[in-house]
């Protein structure tokens, strides 16, 4: 067997797998996982919105109020092992290409591979706080962002760093923001086994929750782009202090409260990918 065919025979065992039943079904409690957490940060925002909020309105506060509930622990654990499903589907599209006619061109494979680590990260810190390390999972995002802004603003041409990263975050918000009003979604969901009650509650939250989601990235990329140029990484915001911030605006707690039930939507909407995506 030459080189040639090695490789070959590589990559359709890689395609197999990604193509397996077990990839779908890992992609689809992925998807449930996600569908959890951005629930709960719309809840704990609605509640801070409103006066009510104890909790921190990001993945922290999400796993610290699931930690109260009864089986807390174990939902933590289904829901850090969701994550991991949700982040080797992603690893598995970067390698082989997504489903869909397009889904082999280079960039796709290159925002896959960046999904692929952004969730690989939310697994591992929901799954070392599940085992009892409370300061990775719940640790302020705020913090978390403050901290990693003063380290890369160390670093040569750091503030030109941090900046480039604050225009890509909020470039990412308006895309995301963008792509929902437009349906994007749509081409990756099997329409056909859809009822029209199943598409509207998919259009309906895929809307408002891609928009809410976005404007939150938008914003958390405004405050990394205003720490670099100040030249203060105190500015930079995680999700927490950036929703808390709108209710600042003119609009006040209103603004917050619209972003807030967005996000809740978006949960919902992960709710709908999970049963509806074509994986």
């Amino acid at each position: 067997m030459n080189a040639r065919t090695t490789t070959l025979s590589g990559s359709g065992k890689a395609r197999q797998a990604a193509n397996s039943t077990a990839m779908d079904v890992a992609a689809r409690w992925g998807f449930g996982a996600r569908g959890v957490i951005y629930l709960l940060i719309g809840v704990l925002a609605l509640q801070i919105a409103f006066g009510g909020g104890g909790e921190q309105a990001d993945r922290g506060g999400a796993l610290a109020e699931i930690a109260k509930k009864p089986m807390g622990s174990v939902l933590l654990w289904i829901l850090g092992i969701g994550l991991v499903g949700m982040a080797l589907w992603r690893l598995s599209e970067a390698l082989v290409g997504a489903a869909g006619s397009d889904g082999g061109k280079a960039t796709k494979r290159v925002f896959s591979a960046g999904r692929f680590v952004f969730y690989g990260f939310m697994a591992y810190s929901v799954l070392a706080f599940a085992a009892g390390d409370k300061g990775s999972g719940s640790g302020s995002s705020d913090q978390q962002s403050q901290d990693i802004t003063a380290r890369a603003m160390e670093w040569p041409g750091g503030r030109w760093i941090v900046g480039i990263a604050g225009v890509a975050i909020a470039a990412t918000g308006v895309w995301i923001g963008v792509r929902a009003a437009m349906r994007s979604f749509h081409k990756h969901l099997k329409l056909g086994e859809m009822s029209r009650t199943a598409r509207r509650y998919v259009d309906v939250t895929g809307i408002a929750g891609g928009v809410g989601r976005g404007v939150l990235f938008a914003a958390v990329g405004v405050f990394v782009v205003q720490a670099a140029v100040e030249y203060e990484p105190d500015k930079a915001k995680g999700f927490d202090d950036t929703l808390r911030t709108f209710t600042d605006t003119p609009a006040g707690p209103w603004l917050l409260a619209l972003v807030a039930v967005g996000l809740a939507l978006f949960g919902l909407f992960s709710f709908g990918m999970a049963r509806w995506r074509r994986v």
